[in-house]
């Protein structure tokens, strides 16, 4: 087993501490544990967010639009596909727009080469890595992470940069590539840069958890911090919308605009050739099903609703990069168990390693985010904020 393995393992053992799905002395003196490492944790946000309240830490300005979109929690709202939209929206209304992305999970320097940087104070001076220019893509997945490659994939006349210090991007954005808009993807904690407006996403399939922060549950910050958002999306929507949550979300925040929305399928794709393939392709078909994403059920139960005959699917941690062999792997079981094609999501897609051997079609299923309530509202803010 590989340290990365093992990591994966461990994380996933502890998510289902976190859940209550773990049983036994020892996952009840870990949760004891976790839920005390919460309330340390909660009190650091709290005396953290009241020092940018209160005037003793000052977040940055530069002279632009500067927009969040983020969680309360952990992944698995979705928040890819709402950052393209508003994105796409605003560089449409005439905004020069630039997506400012931590970058998670990107490949790093070696070690002792990021430690030898920070004590020379290189850091500082080293530019941050464009993803894209708004022309090309500069960087693979590797590089830049899934979030932003898949952002740079899918936006023209958009510039993606990656860098842990989005100050420094948002000023390299400005200066280098002349935006007037910055968003900040997952930039809802980043206090540092002060920001017009601050968009929150939540699942409602899963809200908030156990109700815990980190490492006790998964939230970032308590429910209550929500007041801080000018916009809230309510994503994994059903076509009834969701009333109790928006009535809850409601009580927490009184003013912001509140949208109902959910991730709708548009095509498949091939992974290796481009071919596209449209929904009803799917009706009937036996197919197995890869992924690595932070909610992988919902992603199967699609399949299902748009005909599909799910005899395969094999579930990787979030984020996880696929070597040529686990996708063997996954092609020779699905092809054991009867399977015609194998879908996986977009964002596991930029993971994919080439392959010489494909026994099997693989494509991934485009998604797009559909709003099924508030899009009034929606609209007449982007007029608002592109109105010259």
């Amino acid at each position: 087993m590989t340290i990365r393995d093992w990591l994966e393992d461990a994380e996933a053992y502890v998510l289902s501490v976190i859940e209550d799905r773990r049983r036994g002395r020892g996952a009840a003196l870990l949760r004891g544990f976790l839920h005390f490492l919460s309330l340390l944790f909660t009190g650091a946000v709290q005396f953290r967010l009241r020092l940018f309240r209160e005037g003793i830490i000052r977040p940055h300005t530069l002279g632009c639009q500067v927009i969040s979109i983020g969680n309360l929690t952990v992944g698995g709202t979705g928040k890819t596909p709402v950052v393209e939209v508003f994105a796409r929206h605003l560089q449409h209304s005439g905004r020069k727009v630039a997506i400012l992305s931590r970058g998670y999970k990107k490949k790093e320097d070696p070690l002792l080469v990021r430690l030898l940087n920070m004590l020379l104070l290189r850091t500082e001076n080293e530019p941050p890595r464009v993803v894209s220019d708004g022309r090309r893509l500069l960087l693979d997945s590797a590089q830049s992470g899934d979030e932003p490659y898949m952002l740079a994939s899918n936006l023209n006349d958009v510039v993606v940069i990656v860098d842990k210090d989005r100050v420094k991007a948002g000023r390299y954005a400005v200066r280098k590539f002349g935006c007037d808009t910055l968003i900040l993807d997952d930039g809802f904690q980043y206090l540092r840069l002060k920001h017009r407006l601050d968009i929150v996403l939540v699942d409602r399939t899963n809200p908030f958890g156990n109700r815990r922060l980190l490492p006790g549950g998964i939230l970032r910050e308590p429910v209550r911090n929500i007041r801080r958002a000018g916009f809230i999306f309510i994503t994994k929507s059903p076509a009834a919308g969701a009333p109790e949550l928006k009535e809850q979300l409601r009580r927490l925040n009184p003013t912001a605009e509140i949208v109902e929305c959910r991730h709708a399928p548009k095509h498949l794709q091939n992974l290796y050739t481009g071919e596209q393939q449209p929904l009803s392709f799917l009706n009937g078909k036996n197919v197995g099903a890869l992924s690595g994403i932070a909610s992988p059920k919902g992603f199967e139960e699609t399949l299902v609703t748009l005909g599909a005959k799910l005899l395969y699917h094999k579930r990787y941690a979030d984020h996880h990069r696929y070597s040529q062999q686990e996708i063997l792997d996954v092609i020779n079981r699905s092809a054991e168990r009867g399977c015609e094609i194998i879908l996986t999501t977009e964002k596991d897609a930029v993971r994919f390693p080439m392959l010489e051997r494909r026994d099997l079609p693989m494509f991934f299923l485009r998604v797009e985010i559909e709003m099924l309530t508030g899009s009034e509202a929606f609209n007449d803010w982007i007029d608002r904020i592109c109105f010259k």
